[in-house]
């Protein structure tokens, strides 16, 4: 008898401290912060989490686009914080954090999704290209964690969720200095899982192949631009090698909320993330064989110009029209 109501009593204190986790029931208490929410995936995810009853805190460098995405959550009946920030700086991640602190008193998921991109062959990539990238990518989560990190800790069970990308897994090519701070991403959240396991704080790693954000457009083109735009821009549209950002989002929330150690998402990435770990030297000389089909040097050389400057007869064909429409929907003009 006093083993099955000890017994009783433990199960229910297990189901009530699950119900109160983030995930296993209501996300009414939660806070999520998100970094790039201003537009696409950023803000797919921050209204998936919405329409699930979190409060949001969103931040972008961009302040007419946080200010914008702010709008469209609001009108969407989703509590919010908005700021500009640039994850590149400690003292602008700290200060928004801090923000996130005073206005809602705890952080339950950080969310480390600012990101950006640039396309061409590596002789036209500088080291400043590099930098950024990495500024970005790695020390811009890096900053958001060891801010944040505090009130994870104290809340009931805190989550960070690492956006990497398929080229944190999988080098591809003129995408390097991207892919070079992928990976030191992809090293960081992984390891970062193992470090907070004892210490009641989950990582998840994602690692999206090609998504229908839009982000195309804002990305940076190198080179000849208009034909890399065009080649990312296609394969960024096409349902058989991309998802929809909906749908991405979807699969992150369930991740976090799961507590899932590394998602890839989409079948291709999956396909090539496979074949990296289970051929990874077939697959390092096929890719090579890929960027023998990839535009050449010339065009603009080391100058960038986004990709709404780059606009040829490719990018804006039929074939497009799904991305087009994400741009629309995703704030991404």
């Amino acid at each position: 008898m006093i083993i099955s109501t000890a017994a009783a009593l433990a199960g229910g204190a297990l189901l009530l401290r699950r119900l109160r986790r983030p995930g296993n029931g209501e996300l009414a208490s939660a806070v999520v912060v998100i970094t790039g929410g201003s537009r696409g995936l950023g803000l797919m995810l921050a209204r998936e989490f919405g329409q699930r009853g979190a409060r949001l805190a969103i931040c972008a460098r961009d302040e007419a686009g946080v200010g914008r995405a702010h709008d469209d959550l609001i009108g969407r009946g989703y509590e919010v914080l908005a700021r500009s920030c640039d994850v590149r700086k400690r003292d602008d991640v700290e200060n928004f954090i801090a923000a996130v602190v005073e206005r809602y008193g705890r952080i339950d998921i950080l969310v480390n999704n600012a990101g950006t991109i640039e396309v061409g062959p590596a002789s036209v990539m500088t080291e400043d290209d590099y930098a950024d990238a990495l500024q970005t990518h790695f020390w811009g989560a890096y900053y958001a964690v060891e801010a944040a990190l505090p009130a994870l800790r104290e809340a009931p069970h805190g989550r960070i969720v690492n956006i990497v990308s398929i080229g944190g897994l999988v080098a591809v090519p003129h995408l390097l200095p991207y892919t070079v701070s992928k990976f030191a991403a992809l090293g960081y959240s992984l390891g970062l899982r193992e470090e907070l396991a004892h210490k009641g704080v989950s990582v998840t790693t994602i690692c999206p192949g090609l998504m229908r954000t839009g982000s195309p457009r804002n990305a940076w083109f190198k080179g000849r631009n208009q034909a890399e735009y065009g080649w990312f821009s296609l394969g960024s549209a096409l349902p058989l090698t991309s998802v929809s950002a909906h749908s991405a989002a979807r699969r992150v929330v369930t991740a976090a909320l799961g507590d899932e150690e590394l998602v890839v998402l989409s079948l291709p990435a999956q396909i090539l993330a496979t074949l990296q770990h289970l051929l990874p030297s077939l697959t390092v000389r096929a890719l090579s064989l890929v960027a023998r089909l990839l535009p050449s040097e010339g065009g603009i050389g080391t100058s960038a110009a986004r990709g709404y400057e780059s606009e040829s007869r490719v990018s804006e064909s039929v074939l497009t029209t799904l991305s087009k429409r994400a741009e629309d929907d995703l704030l991404q003009r």
